[in-house]
Formats: C-alpha cells, sequence, structure tokens
C-alpha cells in the first residue's frame, strides 16, 4: 500500500474515534436546564487522564525528551487541541445540542487544509481546493438540513463564536501535531502534547472537580473524550496526517458526522435515512476526487 493511501485510512481511523467527541462532550456537560459537569472540569480531566496515560506510555517506551525546535510545535498543539477546542467546544454545547455544533465543525477539514497550507507550505491544484469547499458545503446542508428537521432550526447566537473558535483551535493543533510527528512519531507527539498539559490540566481538574452528584454516563462519556478523543484517536490521526499530508488527509473529517450518525442507529435506536445515504456517498466522492488533485504538479 502506497504511503499516502494508508495516511488517509489512518486518518479515517481517527475520525471513526473522534465521530463520538461532539456526543459524548454533550453528555458529560449537559444542557444549561441541566448541567453537569462543567466545561472547565472537563477540559482538564480529559487532558489530565490522557496525561497520565501518556506519562506511562513515555516511560514504558523509554522516549527521549522532545528537542528545544520540537518543543514549540508541540506547545502550539497543546493550546489547541487540549485546551482550546475541548474548553470552547464545552462550553458551546451547554447552550446547543450536538447536531447543531456539527453545522459548524463541518468547516474543521477546509480550516485545517488552509492551516496546513500556511503552516506547514503544502501546495495543491485548483481542483483540490474546488472539492474541499464543495465537500464542506454539503455536510453544511446537510447539517442544516437535519436542524430544520429536528428542532426550530439554525439561529446563530454567541455559542456558535465558541464553536468557530473550536474549529480555529482544532485546525492549528492537528497541523502543528503533524509538523512533528515525522521526528517524534505520532503516539509520542500526542503523549508530549498531554503531558506538557499537566502542570495545567491536573491542578485544574482538582480545582474544578464537581460538588454535587453527576449521573454515571456523563463519568462514562468524560472517560471516552479523555481516553479516545484526547489521546488513542490521536496514535492513527496525527500518523495519517503526517503520512498522507495533512493537506490533503484532513478532508476525510467531512465524512465524521455520518460516522456520528451511524453510531446512533445501535446506541440510540435511530434510522439511517436514505438522503443520509446520498449525502454521505456524495461527500466521499468529493474527497475521493480531492485526493486525486490533491498535489499540485
Amino acid at each position: 500500500m502506497k504511503r499516502e493511501s494508508k495516511g488517509l485510512w489512518l486518518g479515517l481511523l481517527g475520525v471513526a474515534i473522534f465521530a463520538m467527541t461532539l456526543p459524548m462532550t454533550r453528555l458529560a456537560s449537559g444542557p444549561a436546564q441541566a448541567p453537569q459537569l462543567s466545561p472547565w472540569f472537563i477540559t482538564f480531566a480529559r487532558a489530565a487522564m490522557a496525561g497520565g496515560l501518556s506519562a506511562a506510555f513515555l516511560w514504558l517506551t523509554g522516549s527521549p525528551r522532545p528537542s528545544l525546535a520540537q518543543r514549540k510545535p508541540l506547545l502550539w498543539a497543546m493550546l489547541g487541541n487540549a485546551v482550546g477546542f475541548p474548553l470552547l467546544l464545552g462550553f458551546a454545547l451547554r447552550q446547543v445540542n450536538s447536531g447543531h455544533a456539527a453545522v459548524f465543525t463541518a468547516l474543521l477539514p477546509l480550516a485545517t487544509a488552509v492551516v496546513a497550507a500556511a503552516v506547514l507550505h503544502q501546495r495543491a491544484h485548483w481542483g483540490f481546493w474546488l472539492c474541499a469547499v464543495l465537500g464542506s458545503a454539503l455536510v453544511v446542508a446537510f447539517s442544516l438540513y437535519r436542524a430544520t428537521q429536528q428542532g426550530p432550526g439554525l439561529v446563530l447566537q454567541w455559542a456558535d463564536a465558541l464553536l468557530v473558535g473550536a474549529v480555529v483551535c482544532a485546525a492549528i493543533g492537528y497541523v502543528y501535531g503533524a509538523q512533528v510527528t515525522p521526528q517524534l512519531g505520532a503516539e509520542r507527539v500526542i503523549c508530549w502534547v498531554c503531558v506538557m498539559a499537566l502542570p495545567l490540566s491536573l491542578p485544574g481538574a482538582l480545582l474544578t472537580w464537581p460538588q454535587q452528584t453527576v449521573p454515571l454516563a456523563s463519568w462514562l462519556a468524560l472517560g471516552y473524550v479523555g481516553v479516545f478523543s484526547m489521546w488513542a484517536g490521536f496514535f492513527a490521526w496525527y500518523r495519517g496526517l503526517a503520512m498522507g499530508g495533512a493537506l490533503r488527509v484532513s478532508q476525510v473529517q467531512l465524512i465524521q458526522p455520518f460516522f456520528s450518525i451511524l453510531a446512533a442507529i445501535p446506541l440510540l435506536g435511530e434510522r439511517m435515512e436514505p438522503l443520509t445515504l446520498g449525502f454521505a456517498l456524495a461527500v466521499v466522492l468529493t474527497v475521493f476526487l480531492g485526493k486525486r488533485l490533491a498535489l499540485a504538479r
């Protein structure tokens, strides 16, 4: 298998793991009417859990410390993926449901491609950008349709600004993490990101520990975003971005909302609608075309 194709498959595996982040974060935080775990605690606790696992992994594998030049990208990745994205997302999901949030997070692949072009100086054919914009438009249109079917529709509010900020933070974290993956390896990148966050995440989690009784479901949801969304998923995602190119692999994240819907079938008893399948196939087609057009001559 070609290196680029393997990178795309690894990216797809990461997306499948990340697909549950929105509903799990919503379940952990609860709505504004019935709050559960605070967004501050979710941010710190998930990073602290991942930091503990990371410290054990680095110690068991005898990993050397990153060089001074590697620490700057790792710091940006930490601020984007371990702090900025989960904190802004947690506050936003107190005000809106995960379907509403998916409208904005659908722009993450395009944002990641833009940051990759700016930071990593990756260039692509104009057809790639056309496919990226088209794919993002399809996912946003699908998310808007679902929002109108499941509620009063999409009304812009303060939470939307938080979601835009979360998208920007995640894109920055993804690209800077991918920048040092070839030297450190995907596993060590996310592990060092989480370990670097421990001086902030560990005391933060203790200071924001919930005082009220919290349902078991919220704790389990926190466990998922801590172990999988914040740690294990990045093993595949960072390696995929580095192997296949952040510009191209970022576009497989367009399929993430549809993975979330598939997961809801066994978990929530929802059914697959023909329109959902049609949108998913159209998005997959834009990803495939974008892959072919990604690298400029």
